[in-house]
């Protein structure tokens, strides 16, 4: 399972882009994909088309991970932790949310959540 940052359904739905052929290594690998929701919100803020939301979600086979107490505890405390840097709550959110489904991060922003990695976080 790799949890995916909103970037890579970006990338999913943009054509032509380099992650198409990265998501479809990994689904040929047999991998599965998560999201939490954090990012989902993100994805859907658009611009998308109903395909696209379509293509995504169908993708993701519906594992959008909720963001609930636990992740919420530890995004909190990844937040404190990593200097409470302003910009970096969803960030924070969308980390948690992966250490806590104990799932590696796919990401283009690997110097955002560089700082997560001490709280835990595998990135892909």
């Amino acid at each position: 399972m790799i949890h995916l940052d909103t970037n890579y359904l970006i990338g999913l739905v943009t054509v032509p882009s380099p992650l198409q052929s990265q998501l479809l290594a990994w689904l040929n690998a047999g991998e599965k994909f998560a999201i939490s929701a954090v990012a989902w919100s993100e994805f859907l803020s658009g611009p998308v088309t109903p395909q696209e939301i379509r293509d995504a979600s169908l993708m993701l086979e519906g594992r959008i991970i909720t963001f609930g107490v636990i992740e919420a505890e530890a995004s909190a405390k990844i937040y404190n932790q990593t200097g409470r840097r302003r910009g970096t709550r969803n960030d924070c959110f969308i980390a948690a949310t992966a250490i806590c489904s104990r799932t590696p991060l796919a990401t283009l922003n690997h110097k955002d959540f560089a700082p997560f990695v001490a709280a835990g976080l595998r990135l892909v």
